[in-house]
């Protein structure tokens, strides 16, 4: 797959000089860091630190703390994800 992307002739001349000086290309780079970039939130350790801040969100909410709302939850409730913001 290709990708175009726009960047300042000085910012491109200085990272093909880089490239140079550490033997490999910008192309190579980009994928690098894009790769990096993408399996970041696929890590376990991302995905335990995203349960790990649902639960302490979930238990900041008022039903949490004994305050509870008497009346039933809706469909609307459940995917209100302003709740959790």
């Amino acid at each position: 797959m290709n990708l175009t992307v726009v960047i300042d002739d000085h910012v491109l001349r200085g990272a093909r000089i880089r490239a140079l000086q550490e033997g490999t290309s910008v192309n190579a780079v980009v994928r690098a860091r894009l790769e990096e970039y993408a399996s970041q939130g696929n890590s376990p350790e991302a995905r335990v630190r995203g349960w790990e801040e649902l639960w302490t969100k979930a238990a900041s909410l008022p039903e949490a703390e004994g305050e509870r709302d008497p009346r039933p939850w809706t469909r609307e409730d459940a995917y209100d994800r302003k709740v959790f913001r």
